[in-house]
């Protein structure tokens, strides 16, 4: 039973996303000593885990080819946790034999979001998960398995996404040996009323097993929803530095949440992250530039940091 009450966490989890749900959304093409580079300086601003890449087909994802050659560099980082997006069990091999410490497969609540974005069913992809655990398992590797459940809050393609779907497909992740689940936002339908009372209902039937948070700033409520699974305990968000990202089903779409504003915003609630905010500033600067003239997002790069702003000692 949850408490809607309870303190706040004293720390907090950033999962950088940027560097797969953020260039898989855009057009340019971010060169892998660049994107190793983004690695190395994230890792040096504190970031502990990082969602690398995506394996999926080149043909599909251009931005993503390369994904093999980013977790091998990221392997060599000392205390990085690093993720991959599995669509489907090819891709899970693939996590496996780049001995990836989590691989990420993403299931839509929405059915007719499920047919568009990964061309399954929503049971269908329970049951991928389930071969994704047992190859898993036959390989003797350590690699966690995370069962994402997309469009928690709602469709743009079917509208209304019962809650009772989302918590169904959850538990039945769980049972085809999922070792995580976490809720997505999407195409940001959600708000802080809907993440409590949605977080909290997940939080009864995954428990600990609930892993991460991941809102999208369409509408401008990340950090409200953020803040709104933080008061139920909820301690590791998804974020990807400048806001870049989205979803081709939400048109309009701004992106995630900035991995700088979130960072501001936790240290100065007095909820340790453990990062360099000024780093990750310097190196938002610099990705970018990488990226001139794709769309950016956030808003601390804008004003900077406040005279009166007293970061949280690392713990």
């Amino acid at each position: 039973m949850t408490d809607s009450k309870m303190p706040l966490p004293r720390h907090a989890v950033i999962r950088e996303v940027g560097l797969r749900d953020g260039l898989q959304s855009i057009a340019t093409v971010v060169p892998t000593e660049r994107k190793c580079a983004w690695l190395r300086d994230a890792v040096a601003a504190g970031q502990t885990e990082i969602e690398v890449g995506s394996f999926v087909p080149p043909r599909l994802l251009p931005q993503m080819a390369d994904t093999a050659q980013v977790l091998a560099y990221a392997k060599t980082l000392p205390g990085l946790f690093a993720s991959v997006l599995v669509p489907n069990l090819r891709g899970a091999e693939q996590a496996l034999e780049g001995e990836a410490d989590l691989m990420i497969l993403p299931l839509s609540a929405s059915h007719a979001h499920s047919l568009a974005n990964l061309r399954k069913t929503p049971d269908e992809v329970v049951a991928e998960l389930g071969r994704i655990r047992a190859a898993r398992d036959a390989s003797g590797r350590k690699t966690l398995i995370e069962g994402g459940v997309g469009t928690a809050f709602g469709c743009t393609i079917q509208g209304p996404v019962e809650p009772s779907e989302v918590l169904r497909l959850m538990q039945a992740l769980l049972d085809a040996g999922a070792d995580r689940v976490s809720l997505a936002d999407t195409v940001g339908y959600a708000d802080p009323a809907s993440v409590s009372r949605l977080f909290e209902q997940a939080l009864r039937l995954a428990g600990e097993r609930l892993f991460c948070g991941h809102f999208h700033d369409t509408r401008g409520l990340a950090l409200a929803n953020v803040h709104a699974a933080l008061l139920l305990g909820i301690h590791r968000f998804d974020a990807s530095l400048a806001g870049i990202g989205g979803c081709p089903h939400a048109p309009g779409a701004s992106g995630n949440a900035a991995t700088e504003d979130l960072a501001f915003m936790l240290a100065a609630m007095g909820i340790d992250t453990g990062l360099d905010i000024a780093a990750l500033l310097a190196l938002r600067e610099r990705v970018a530039g990488w990226i001139a003239g794709e769309p950016t997002h956030g808003a601390l790069w804008r004003a900077g940091l406040p005279k009166t702003f007293r970061a949280v000692a690392t713990a």
